[in-house]
């Protein structure tokens, strides 16, 4: 079980000896002082906002992840109720006519490995994602015509995260399913420029994939996407907080639906997310039954969201959303509940970060994430047609390496099957230990 991939992006950073020295020197300076021990308020979100002392931190954060919320936020005791699967209340006399099943993953990211996992990847987790009406992930690896290049990082930009053909393919689909949706918009959109980001959408039209956070046009931008299935009409909003810095040249600014999220206001003005007010306001306009954002967001190796996401999240819910789908953080964080203002009949979902369903790295905290399973139903109560989020479940799931025919192949398993291994011959029980307690963190059980 011995991974050969490096352990954290901090492993794999190309800089100068000195650079390196000065990283290790804060670094220890901040395990002896415990500065980093709760999230850093200051440090920037976004790669375009980041000082190099703010790199630095987010490099400290990938090899120490950061397991608690920010003080005097209340957010540990606000989540210490989540539950791994719950059956949420529906109103009294509700009559169920029609029922849609809903499976998502994190972000999909290339590894070496993944082009000779085509129809293995997916085995021990299919129950949880193809065998739904609807299935969904964060495509994060664009395709390219162009050369990949090497996978490096360095202290002045980020590594392109492009994926070949083969390892696509892996990661669409599982013996003839497919995702029936993939979203696109993330901070790495725009590695490869507009080739890559126009290959990647002609492949996915091509594959009869809905693409979610990109668009053909200008007027798409402002519409929300329309899955009908099982006589429910379910809509997605969609916007990542930025692009690493990349610009996206003049008169394309409509292809990549972008809402500052985290993005620093001298001003200190909120962030502008009318773009997904005006997608909501589409989605209502065509009469979906229930509205999803998906959102690329959140603070990188934080097990929790920050307080000001959350409460961005709640105004998002009140906006008209039912469900929030979260990527980016690349480690685990909590679900939330939350009963909307406008509608308290309604129960809505919000998953933070449902991690890296594959990742390039494979530090414990790295290869924990999970698959969200929801249940939305429609019906009558009081003679109004209605629809609901009706189950919950969130399944952590593991990325784990294995040989096949001496070739290296990645599968996901659940959590629940790689923890009765513990006990085998070999098996590395610390490692999995170490996963089955970050797991812990977010209330995330092994059912």
């Amino acid at each position: 079980m011995k991974s050969k991939l490096p352990e954290t992006p901090l492993d794999a950073l190309n800089i100068s000896g000195a650079l390196r020295a000065t990283i290790k020197t804060i670094h220890t300076w901040a395990d002896v002082s415990g500065c980093w021990k709760y999230p850093s308020k200051k440090a920037a979100g976004d790669f375009e906002d980041m000082s190099l002392m703010d790199k630095i931190y987010w490099g400290y954060k990938s090899k120490n992840p950061v397991t608690r919320a920010e003080k005097g936020s209340g957010l540990e005791a606000f989540f210490k109720d989540n539950s791994a699967a719950l059956t949420l209340p529906l109103p009294e006399g509700f009559e169920k006519k029609q029922t849609v099943t809903f499976g998502a993953a994190g972000d999909l990211i290339k590894v070496p490995g993944l082009e000779n996992s085509q129809d293995k990847l997916y085995e021990g987790v299919a129950d949880l994602l193809f065998n739904k009406d609807i299935t969904y992930a964060n495509l994060e690896s664009q395709l390219t015509g162009q050369d990949l290049g090497a996978y490096t990082f360095s202290a002045k930009e980020t590594p392109p995260l492009c994926c070949t053909k083969e390892q696509y393919d892996a990661l669409k689909s599982h013996k003839g399913k497919q995702y029936s949706a993939l979203h696109m918009a993330c901070n790495h959109t725009l590695d490869m420029g507009l080739e890559g980001l126009e290959t990647t959408l002609a492949q996915l039209r091509e594959d009869n994939i809905m693409e979610l956070g990109v668009n053909h046009d200008p007027g798409e931008q402002k519409k929300g996407r329309i899955i009908e299935k099982n006589g429910l009409k379910i809509g997605f909003v969609s916007a990542t907080y930025g692009l690493n810095g990349k610009t996206i040249p003049q008169g394309k600014e409509y292809m990549v639906n972008v809402v500052p999220f985290h993005h620093k206001d001298p001003s200190g003005n909120k962030a502008d997310i009318s773009l997904l007010n005006r997608q909501i306001f589409d989605c209502k306009e065509q009469k979906c039954d229930i509205i999803i954002a998906s959102l690329h967001w959140g603070y990188e190796y934080e097990f929790y969201p920050r307080r000001a996401q959350v409460d961005m999240a709640h105004e998002i819910i009140e906006m008209g959303v039912d469900a929030i789908v979260s990527h980016h953080a690349h480690v685990l964080q909590p679900m939330e509940f939350y009963r909307p203002q406008r509608d308290p009949e309604k129960t809505a979902v919000i998953a933070y970060s449902l991690g890296n369903l594959t990742s390039s790295f494979s530090a414990p905290h790295i290869v924990l994430n999970a698959i969200l399973n929801l249940t939305f139903v429609k019906g009558t109560v009081n003679g109004e047609e209605k629809a609901f989020i009706q189950g919950a479940q969130l399944t952590p799931v593991v990325q784990v390496e294995s040989p096949d025919d001496d070739l290296p192949v990645l599968r996901i398993e659940k959590l629940q099957t790689l923890s009765a291994k513990k006990s085998e011959p070999g098996a590395e029980k610390e490692y999995i230990s170490a996963i089955e307690r970050y797991a812990a963190l977010v209330s995330v059980k092994k059912a």
